[in-house]
């Protein structure tokens, strides 16, 4: 499954916004097969802040750990609060 974060917009910032997105995409998730994996991919995204990050990408990571992958995180906002997250959480 591939995850297209623009479809929440360019701009993905605030604690509340990012637990909005999950929650609107969190039904999309009952269709993952058990063997598949979750591509998530930032093109296009322009900030990406860590509280964001945390809400939506945390419920996946401890769902789904290690069957997650990104594409396209040469963005320096995108890169900085990956880092940031998996220092956080460990992961």
């Amino acid at each position: 499954m591939k995850i297209e974060l623009k479809k929440f917009g360019t701009t993905l910032i605030s604690r509340q916004a990012g637990r909005e997105a999950f929650a609107a995409f969190k039904p999309s998730l009952e269709i993952l097969n058990k063997n598949e994996t979750i591509e998530i991919d930032f093109i296009d995204v322009i900030t990406f802040s860590p509280s964001w990050g945390d809400e939506f990408l945390r419920p996946l990571q401890e769902k789904y750990d290690g069957k997650i992958t990104f594409l396209n995180t040469q963005n320096p906002s995108v890169k900085v609060t990956l880092e940031l997250l998996e220092e956080i959480n460990k992961k």
